[in-house]
């Protein structure tokens, strides 16, 4: 074998390693969700939204997303059907999201200790997500719109915190969600942030407004936040994110509008 030939074969083994890599670089990748009412997906004519059902549109083409948030479920009371389906589709990820039912002390099925039994269900998730390949980040909870005195309350920051401590206990990515979405609020004020959550969208005669769930408007701008976090959290997740990325990504005037 002459030196020609050595070089050519050379070549050839390089170029396949370059495209093998290249493929397993940029093949698209299947992220699942759990959590509550403010990540899951919503009927069509429903006028709520959760941040999973609009975060694809932040994501290239072929992104696959499996999004089996449920309403009303905390990280305790977290339906196992729901669990087993996001195992069994082996996503490449596992994004968690709980809390908002987790602090109900009322509902014992559902309340967790932010200091407890919540870091011990998380760490369960954690757990059976690396069971089957699949990479698990921990995603705060999202703030809710309320405002006591012209700032933004923190009632779940517990929750917050406490998934922190989980992600440095267990090496684990965390999206910090509660504190992104409580600066946009906090920026945009009361009445500039209005148009984000339901409010009395279902109920007029309500005597409190819903300021948890999100309009569509709502839950875009939170899949911005999350979505903008995603080159911090793996590589893979920074070549998903679609160029120019899809929805809403410009800032937004006080009054809520897109800024020209």
């Amino acid at each position: 074998m002459n030196l020609k030939t050595v070089c050519s074969i050379a070549l050839l083994h390089a170029l396949s390693f370059q495209a093998g890599a290249a493929q397993k670089e940029f093949r698209t990748l299947t992220i699942a969700l759990i959590g509550d009412s403010t990540v899951c997906n919503y009927p069509k004519e429903s006028p709520k939204r959760g941040w999973g059902q609009l975060l694809g549109e932040f994501l290239a083409p072929g992104t696959k997303i499996v999004n089996e948030a449920k309403g009303g479920a905390s990280s305790a009371s977290f339906p196992a059907e729901n669990w087993r389906r996001v195992r069994e589709a082996k996503p490449d990820f596992v994004f968690i999201q709980f809390g908002h039912n987790d602090m109900k002390k009322y509902d014992p099925k559902r309340y967790t200790d932010p200091g407890t039994t919540y870091r011990d269900e998380l760490k369960r998730f954690i757990r059976e997500s690396r069971e089957v390949g699949a990479t698990p980040v921990l995603v705060t909870p999202v703030s809710r719109r309320t405002f006591r005195k012209g700032q933004v309350t923190r009632e779940l920051l517990p929750y917050a915190d406490a998934a922190k401590a989980v992600g440095l206990d267990e090496r684990v990515k965390v999206v910090d969600l509660n504190e992104e979405s409580r600066a946009l609020f906090q920026a945009l004020g009361a009445q500039g942030s209005e148009r984000f959550t339901a409010n009395k969208i279902l109920n007029p005669d309500a005597k409190r407004e819903d300021r948890t769930h999100f309009t569509e408007m709502g839950a875009r701008e939170m899949a911005r936040l999350v979505a903008a976090k995603l080159p911090e959290v793996d590589s893979r997740l920074a070549a998903a994110l679609a160029t120019p990325p899809k929805g809403s990504t410009e800032p937004l005037e006080e009054n809520g509008e897109k800024a020209r």
